[in-house]
């Protein structure tokens, strides 16, 4: 096989580029297209002269405004020159999946969700720094994104819950594979903290505006660790609170956080959520909304609680009566070992292999 790889940007360190991090090591030889590369965040995901970055990635401050170029990603997609190749790979929350890929070559797409504009697009206005931009625009992206997703020849769902989405939206089916876990990045914790917990892109379907209130009227204390587009604002709501905010935290710093933490929050639906994997790798359990990939990933009672109202008051009163005690932690460590990398590298390269043949 004669194999490529694509995702979607690789400027930011987040749960998406994590797991292609995977992909990079699967395909060692692989060339890999993306529309923007920033080495001083991503070189140990992928080495530089592995790299093809799109046209977009020459523009002054394409790396800090990525946001603002969504309209522009279909086009860079478009544009790369897969020929020579006739396996592709791609990751994608959105643009990866509409590469063109060359005649008799197969495309099996990763798919972390189905676009967030498609389904949820005010928010992602609000996210990515679109406010601006006229709803025909975002309508000429559904309908391009829609198109896209014809492309694959297979698609690859990390959750049950995003493959009904896959099916809903694009009328496709979608294998599953759940997420890997950097589960050696942890180190079972003690747990000893009386805070609770959050390390997170600042995004705003994430819900954490929802955390900081909730923490409020349960009066205990909550640390946010992650920096994004809703950080100011985040801040703000913040300020004179039992939140305190701490910004960019290195993966060790995390470590700690996550171990020494009476439990991770996951205040928002997610499409899997990597987060109640990560914090059951450090030994400690996480309350999540009662939704979405959660779902998939939290064993209730055993590895965490859920919420079941997507209010403040519904968050809140299930910190109050949290009893971190409940949890074993070798229990939660040995729940995170089974989405250790090792077993999604081979069953991706086993769907891989299937498809080509």
């Amino acid at each position: 096989m004669r194999v490529a790889l694509v995702h979607d940007y690789l400027n930011q360190l987040g749960g998406a580029e994590r797991v292609f991090a995977h992909f990079a090591d699967a395909w060692p030889d692989a060339p890999v297209y993306t529309a923007l590369y920033d080495p001083r965040v991503a070189a140990g995901i992928v080495a530089p002269d592995r790299i093809h970055a799109s046209f977009l990635a020459v523009l002054p401050g394409a790396n800090r405004y990525f946001r603002a170029l969504a309209p522009f990603y279909p086009r860079a997609f478009e544009a790369f020159d897969l020929s020579g190749y006739d396996t592709i790979v791609s990751s994608t929350t959105a643009w990866a999946k509409g590469v063109i890929v060359p005649p008799g070559a197969i495309h099996v797409c990763y798919i972390n969700t189905v676009s967030r504009f498609t389904f949820d697009a005010d928010r992602y206005v609000g996210g990515f720094g679109l406010g601006a931009l006229a709803r025909p625009a975002i309508a000429r992206l559904v309908a391009w994104d829609k198109r896209a997703a014809m492309r694959p020849t297979r698609f690859v769902a990390n959750s049950r819950n995003v493959a009904d989405r896959v099916k809903t939206f694009y009328g496709r089916d979608a294998d599953v594979l759940p997420c890997p876990v950097d589960v050696d990045r942890f180190t079972v914790g003690a747990g000893r903290g009386d805070y609770f917990a959050i390390a997170s892109r600042l995004l705003p379907y994430k819900r954490i505006d929802l955390a900081i209130r909730a923490a409020a009227i349960a009066r205990v204390p909550l640390k946010i660790a992650g920096t994004g587009p809703a950080e100011r604002a985040l801040r703000e709501l913040a300020r004179g609170t039992t939140t305190e905010m701490l910004g960019y935290v290195s993966d060790a710093d995390v470590n700690a956080l996550l171990g020494d933490a009476r439990a991770a929050i996951l205040p928002g639906e997610e499409d899997f959520g990597l987060v109640p994997i990560e914090a059951a790798a450090a030994g400690r359990p996480t309350i999540a909304y009662r939704g979405g990939g959660a779902l998939e990933t939290i064993v209730e009672g055993r590895t965490g609680a859920f919420f079941d109202l997507p209010t403040p008051e519904s968050l809140a009163r299930a910190l109050a009566s949290f009893d971190p005690a409940a949890y074993d932690p070798q229990l939660l460590r040995a729940h995170a070992e089974t989405f250790a990398p090792a077993r999604f590298v081979a069953r991706l390269k086993e769907i891989v292999a299937a498809t080509r043949a």
